[in-house]
């Protein structure tokens, strides 16, 4: 069995999709630096993240049909989002969102400064 990537950085994730994901993964990190741009970019559990004053505020990730957005604790955020968010699929820390549609920027970003303002 072949040994899983370990990335250091974004830049080394986000080279390991395709052309279109790329684009939208892209669009998402400078969306979520724009955001809160006292964030630092970091490598955790293997995915992108944003650090803010030593608080992880979002994890970001690409798949074949998706992309996702983490952040923890959730509860918070989807109550203050609740509306916004009921087209997309949820679990308990991730919001997906379909490749497939226009990806909502601007939630991201409202969701990265929730956060942030939050630690």
């Amino acid at each position: 069995m072949p040994e899983k990537t370990k990335f250091t950085n974004i830049d080394e994730y986000i080279a390991t999709f395709p052309s279109p994901v790329k684009a939208v993964l892209e669009n998402v990190r400078k969306t979520i630096k724009s955001a809160v741009p006292e964030a630092t970019e970091v490598i955790s559990y293997n995915i992108p993240a944003f650090k803010y004053k030593n608080s992880f505020i979002m994890y970001f990730s690409g798949y074949t049909n998706h992309i996702s957005i983490s952040f923890y604790p959730t509860e918070e955020a989807y109550k203050a989002f609740k509306n916004e968010l009921v087209p997309y699929k949820k679990s308990k820390s991730t919001v997906q969102f379909p490749l497939d549609e226009t990806i909502p920027y601007e939630l991201i970003a409202a969701i990265a400064k929730f956060k942030a303002s939050k630690v």
